[in-house]
């Protein structure tokens, strides 16, 4: 059976080069159109690049070193103080005066624009900690010495890449799920509603806090808790798209050809689904972020000293006289969220039928 040809348009979108159907171009103009969406895009997508190169940004070793004729990386590889000409076997600490002397007598260091990790303790604060902001901690030092700044590049990384994973997952069930009730009906889509009312209705935050506390934390323990309670949020938007579109022209003739009902749900029927799913990713992933940040807060979330958004907030609560702890989380957190709205509103305009086939 001969294929229809459909017309491609090419498009540029950040930088680059796609090849759209015109439905796909109108959408991608949409979006461009709504510049506070399209800005707010292009914010944060440069925001969470430079956050994947942390080590580079922020570390207590220095990029490079060049001694006695050689090159090291030392933000890559270990290297003892004996490589410089210490006394020591163990790994060399480029803060202590005396191992900067001997490099610096034999060659020099390029060190990152911050220099300390999320979990280094600096030493030389002119005060107790937490410390204010200075030349030194552009943010200032946290209750516990550690530097800011570097806590929050860190932090950031890991609350994007905890809610895009979670958003993912979460999505991929919700969808398949929802394509299942929708398509066959009947007592599959009675009996997944009923469990999916009785699931919802549980009280999601105080279970993971409790599941938490028995659980050993980690990223991805935690990812797998989160990952229990999150699934339901797309299921009635595909459930309810399936349902409408199982019964039209299109699907009836492709029935009719023989097409099997794997191949009718998810290539004839799901791309029509997906476009109210993909109006709700960028807020679900909104909720996910939020609620990881909730958790730390509480203390039930990420490990003890992990770089955290939500560690910071609550170390603001705990250190009133410090108020640059508090307002750097308040800043961060409200930032990254405001983004991802407008984003979602972008998105939302994007596929809008009314603006799209107008």
């Amino acid at each position: 059976m001969a294929r229809a040809i459909v017309r491609r348009e090419r498009v540029r979108f950040l930088g680059f080069s796609f090849s759209l159907t015109p439905i796909g171009a109108r959408r991608l103009a949409n979006f461009e159109r709504n510049r506070r969406g399209a800005i707010s895009l292009r914010i944060f997508l440069a925001l969470f690049v430079l956050s994947l190169f942390a080590e580079v940004i922020a570390n207590d070793r220095p990029l490079l070193v060049r001694y006695d004729g050689g090159f090291y990386v030392p933000f890559l590889v270990a290297y003892p103080e004996t490589t410089f000409g210490g006394i020591f076997p163990t790994e060399a600490d480029y803060h202590d005066p005396e191992v900067r002397a001997l490099i610096e007598e034999k060659g020099w260091m390029i060190w990152p624009p911050v220099r300390y990790r999320w979990d280094t303790v600096v030493k030389d604060i002119p005060g107790p900690a937490p410390s204010p902001p200075d030349r030194n901690h552009w943010l200032g030092t946290d209750d516990q010495a550690r530097d800011v700044l570097a806590r929050v590049i860190y932090g950031f990384r890991i609350s994007v890449l905890f809610g895009l994973i979670l958003t993912l997952a979460s999505s991929l069930i919700g969808i398949v799920l929802g394509a299942i009730q929708g398509w066959f009906g009947g007592w599959v889509d009675l009996g997944l509603q009923r469990f999916i009312e009785i699931w919802g209705g549980l009280p999601v935050l105080y279970l993971l806090i409790i599941v938490a506390s028995f659980l050993t934390p980690g990223f991805w323990t935690l990812l797998g808790i989160m990952l229990l309670f999150s699934w339901m949020s797309l299921v009635d938007v595909v459930r309810a798209e399936f349902l409408r579109a199982r019964n039209f022209d299109f699907v009836r003739a492709a029935r009719a050809l023989g097409a099997s009902d794997v191949a009718l749900m998810f290539r004839h029927v799901l791309p029509n689904a997906m476009v109210s799913a993909l109006t709700f990713l960028p807020f679900v992933l909104n909720g996910s972020i939020t609620t990881l940040t909730s958790l730390d807060f509480l203390g039930f979330g990420l490990p003890p000293g992990s770089p955290s958004l939500g560690e910071l907030l609550a170390q603001g609560k705990n250190n009133l006289q410090a108020p640059w702890l508090g307002l750097t989380g308040f800043v961060v957190v409200a930032t990254m969220l405001s983004l991802l709205v407008f984003v979602g509103e972008a998105v939302r305009d994007a596929f809008d039928p009314r603006k799209t086939f107008r």
